[in-house]
């Protein structure tokens, strides 16, 4: 048997990558340990978040399924940050854990180009460095031009309670035991990361007197840019807020040696996610702290599982008990599923190129977890990513590589191929040095071009996109031709809405600027006859014009150096005075580009001038 691309690992950054490889007409086999936990979710109960919910955009406008998946799965939906600025601002949904894995089985067995496959793999097919295919646990060899690893926390895992150690994965299922160890024997640098989940409580033993609710946003929204909200507002289920106690500190405290991570076990090489600590972490870590808050999240609308979101430990049974029971409400609760941390074997990203391909084998791309992330978002945006590069490969063409200022996805890749990771690698704003640019609202219109340019958004898609932009040239137009005077009626507005009056005639753009109008107040002086997320592009573009035209002035000199190639077979031991640790950075992850040498960590302003005189002066006289 041989496919043109195979997929290994049916998770979130699986499903993506076979998506992407079926529809632009390529022989797909999707490879799974077990068919039931395919777009699993293991973790938490929702998509999306602080960054991540713009990744669930961004994937949607490039023509992948985790949005319209999401906005079909949807318990709550939310706009984080929504009286803070643009940039900050994002969409979670609680989404339902059964419905999500559900709608895209049925989206994945639509898709003609692709076949699903139950079988564990344990071995790769490897001839003069090029990946050749796979073989199953039963010593069966199914061939592929190319292989995409989406394996997630399943190599070599470990469920970890206590001082107890099962290798499974996080359902009890059975691990890939030996695909580490081969990919090791290839040259693959392995390390080893670790991640936890909270108890699940049955929702009739919670009261919900000694909690606050937490609803939905009252405004509909979607991920998908091609859906309209398919839900009522007065049908979002809520999430409540408690908060730990002083009880439940020296709980935690008394028992510290119990836990897996705190001495309970002593041979964990794990590192656990810097950004979403274990309650024995913060406790520890931030002891001055009196209490941590915690969110009772609903799993699903099929059965009556609560995650106790913010509370994952590795403490044993007995102790988890008395955890849960001293946090308000939770007095009498039942554990329906107890917590555990989870280690696992992953790829040390700086051997992937920035198209996700590894260095060491051609024709092998890697996706998800195993290159160092955590998070659902973070592994479907790189599968997405791997399966339009293994594709375009096989077409003989350019891979995509977003760059930093387009996409949190190519700030996330570049973080992966250019610094490496510690611990398991989270999205956040800050990661994103032009976030101003890679907003929530215009995803679409930084990405959809490409999507379109791939194979994967269709030509209605694309007319629509063209569309909108239309419709935000006209409306730019409209706001700086037409002027309001400063009439007595005018001005008797402005000053009820805390605005300076008009002495002279003023564009309505201009009138945009001010912090205090909004485009509701614009409409009190002449119709607007333009689509409403045109409209937010524009007031948002005119709000922040002067941070906005720093970031793409700032972006461009970013841009400027990438476009500076470095020869792929440069030797870093010619260039006289280079830094050793800069020496030995730059051979390990062999940059393309002088911007990609800057970000490295180690490698200073000084050794990268000494790269480019080498480069202009001594390589190209030296290849003559």
């Amino acid at each position: 048997m041989e496919y043109e691309i195979i997929v290994v690992g049916g998770g979130h950054a699986g499903c993506e990558a076979a998506l992407a490889s079926a529809r632009k007409g390529h022989d797909t086999l999707l490879v799974t340990g077990n068919i039931k936990n395919i777009a699993d979710m293991p973790c938490n109960p929702s998509i999306g978040g602080s960054a991540k919910g713009i990744v669930v955009r961004e994937i949607d406008a490039l023509g992948g399924e985790m949005g319209k998946n999401a906005d079909k799965a949807q318990l709550q939906m939310k706009m984080l940050n929504h009286k803070k600025g643009p940039a900050v601002q994002a969409l979670r949904a609680q989404a339902d854990k059964v419905t999500y894995p559900k709608e895209m089985i049925k989206t994945l067995k639509k898709e003609p180009y692709l076949t699903i496959q139950e079988a564990l793999v344990e071995d790769l097919i490897v001839e003069d460095q090029k990946i050749k295919g796979i073989v199953l646990e039963n010593g069966e060899k199914i061939f592929g031009k190319i292989v995409i690893l989406t394996t997630g926390t399943y190599l070599k895992s470990d469920i970890l309670v206590g001082d107890t150690r099962r290798r499974e994965g996080p359902h009890g299922e059975v691990p890939s035991q030996h695909l580490s160890d081969h990919l090791k024997k290839l040259g693959f640098r392995i390390i080893r990361l670790k991640t936890g989940t909270p108890q699940r409580i049955d929702k009739k033993t919670i009261d919900f007197s000694k909690t606050k609710e937490e609803k939905g946003s009252t405004q509909k929204y979607t991920f998908s840019f091609d859906h309209k909200p398919c839900y009522e507002l007065e049908d979002q289920v809520p999430c409540h807020l408690i908060y730990t106690t002083s009880l439940t500190h020296q709980i935690i405290k008394n028992n510290l040696s119990k836990s897996s991570m705190y001495g309970g076990l002593s041979d964990i090489e794990g590192i656990g996610p810097r950004y979403c600590p274990s309650i024995e972490d913060k406790i520890v870590r931030f002891h001055d702290k009196e209490r941590h808050q915690l969110f009772l999240e609903p799993e699903s609308l099929y059965y009556d599982d609560v995650y106790i979101q913010g509370f994952s430990t590795s403490m044993p049974y007995d102790i988890q008990e008395k955890m849960v029971h001293s946090l308000p409400g939770l007095e009498h609760a039942k554990i329906l599923k107890y917590a555990y941390a989870i280690e696992y074997d992953a790829i040390y990203p700086t051997q992937l190129k920035q198209s996700l391909e590894t260095k060491l084998i051609e024709n092998l791309y890697t996706a998800g977890q195993i290159n160092g992330t955590s998070g659902y978002e973070e592994a479907a945006c790189q599968g997405l990513i791997a399966g339009i590069n293994a594709s375009l490969k096989l077409e003989g063409k350019e891979p995509l590589i977003l760059k930093r200022n387009e996409a949190y996805i190519g700030v996330l890749i570049d973080d992966l191929v250019t610094k490496g990771v510690i611990d398991p690698y989270r999205l956040l704003t800050s990661r994103a040095e032009y976030r101003l640019l890679l907003r929530h609202d215009n995803a679409d219109l930084r990405l959809r071009e490409y999507g379109y340019q791939v194979g994967l958004i269709t030509e209605n898609q694309y007319q629509k996109l063209l569309s909108k932009k239309e419709n935000i040239r006209l409306a730019f137009h409209f706001l700086h031709e037409h002027k309001i005077v400063p009439l007595k009626e005018t001005n008797d507005y402005l000053e009820s809405i805390s605005s300076s009056p008009i002495k002279d005639g003023i564009t309505l753009y201009d009138l945009l600027k001010r912090p205090e109008i909004k485009m509701d107040h614009i409409r009190h002086f002449i119709d607007l006859d333009f689509d409403e997320t045109a409209l937010q592009q524009v007031e948002i573009e005119i709000k922040y014009e002067g941070y906005i035209k720093k970031a793409i002035c700032e972006a461009e000199k970013m841009v400027d150096l990438d476009s500076k190639k470095i020869p792929e077979d440069i030797n870093y031991d010619c260039i006289h005075n280079l830094a050793s640790e800069a020496k030995q950075k730059l051979n390990e992850i062999r940059p393309t580009s002088i911007g990609q040498a800057l970000r490295i960590s180690g490698v200073n302003p000084a050794d990268i001038s000494l790269i480019m005189v080498y480069i202009k002066k001594e390589y190209y006289h030296d290849k003559r």
